[in-house]
């Protein structure tokens, strides 16, 4: 937080990150810009086939092609085992360290009418858009903070670690056809706005004159949170097949960004020490709508956005709202479309 950020807060030239999500969409291009600022990498999907040409893709923009590292690792970040599983293959691929940068960018979205879902849709939305991500934060943040081989109060002082967390612009607002997604989505923006201020407890143990039994990790450890829109991807043609003709028509204006423009947002807003960061200017005007108690990045411009945008929100809400009651006076009786598996 301040006034001004200035210089580079997310180093990563020859350190590891690993990135879960990373076979296709803004992940993949998260890789290569990963790569590109000389990063090691760690690729996480299910699809043995789709990482081994996302490595190869993010291989093709490495910084220092002769001493980058990188590896992929198929697993299904749905199920806890595997998140335990991932992490002790990454860390013995480290060379025994646990990855400096963790990145849980694995997400889909499933959206359609909320009654017209099944019951096992509105689980596998949970499982992979909070559960992924909760699972490998839990595990991640354990290791970092209290390692098999505990720290001594002697360490020498490290660069901090970064957990970043991709969300949704959905976790700003509701929307009519996101009920399916946009609460797993919102859960992650409240897990991380806590975890970022519980990792302060960790970070202040640093810099305290009382020397406690079990030492502190040497480093400060960072919480971040992206919230991309609409990206033009294979994962928004998979969503537009079952998404509700109204939930078109909500998002007929909205920005869309390609799958780079979008990871190239993410990773300048990471780059500015950013805790929040929307990848785009409609999402940007609904963080700082939906602020409340999260961190600010930058006082001035979140208090005064914040109050700018609550302003607008007079507005953009009633416009939305409109739509969908417009909508049905239109066109009726929705016919009732229910998922059949």
């Amino acid at each position: 937080m301040g006034f001004l950020n200035r210089g580079n807060k997310f180093e990563i030239d020859g350190r590891t990150v690993l990135l879960t999500g990373g076979s296709y969409g803004m992940g993949r291009s998260i890789a290569a810009l990963l790569s590109a600022r000389g990063a090691h990498l760690i690729l996480v999907a299910r699809d043995p086939q789709k990482l081994h040409s996302a490595l190869a893709f993010a291989k093709s923009h490495a910084k220092n092609p002769s001493t980058q590292r990188f590896h992929y690792i198929s697993a299904d970040v749905t199920s806890e085992s595997e998140n335990t599983r991932l992490l002790a293959e990454a860390v013995a691929w480290n060379n025994g360290r646990v990855p400096e940068i963790v990145w849980t960018n694995a997400g889909s979205a499933s959206p359609m009418l909320y009654i017209e879902s099944s019951i096992e849709t509105l689980r596998k939305q949970m499982d992979l858009n909070y559960w992924g991500a909760a699972y490998l934060a839990h595990k991640t943040l354990k290791q970092w903070l209290y390692p098999e081989t505990p720290y001594t109060h002697d360490a020498k002082p490290e660069a901090p670690r970064h957990f970043v967390v991709t969300s949704s612009v959905v976790a700003f607002t509701g929307l009519a056809g996101y009920a399916t997604y946009g609460p797993a989505k919102t859960a992650l923006r409240a897990l991380c706005d806590a975890l970022q201020h519980e990792v302060l407890l960790y970070n202040g143990a640093r810099r305290s004159g009382k020397k406690s039994a079990t030492a502190p990790a040497p480093f400060d450890v960072k919480i971040h949170t992206i919230y991309p829109g609409t990206i033009k991807s294979p994962g928004l043609e998979q969503e537009n097949l079952t998404k509700h003709p109204v939930t078109h028509l909500l998002e007929e204006s909205d920005p869309a960004q390609t799958e780079m423009e979008a990871a190239l947002s993410a990773v300048r807003g990471l780059e500015r020490g950013n805790y929040m960061t929307p990848t785009n200017w409609l999402g940007e005007l609904m963080r700082l709508g939906c602020l409340g108690g999260s961190p600010k990045d930058n006082l001035v411009k979140d208090m005064l956005g914040q109050w700018l945008a609550s302003i607008v929100w007079l507005f953009v809400r009633p416009d939305l709202e409109g739509k969908v009651w417009g909508w049905g006076k239109k066109e009726g009786m929705p016919d009732f479309k229910p998922q059949t598996k």
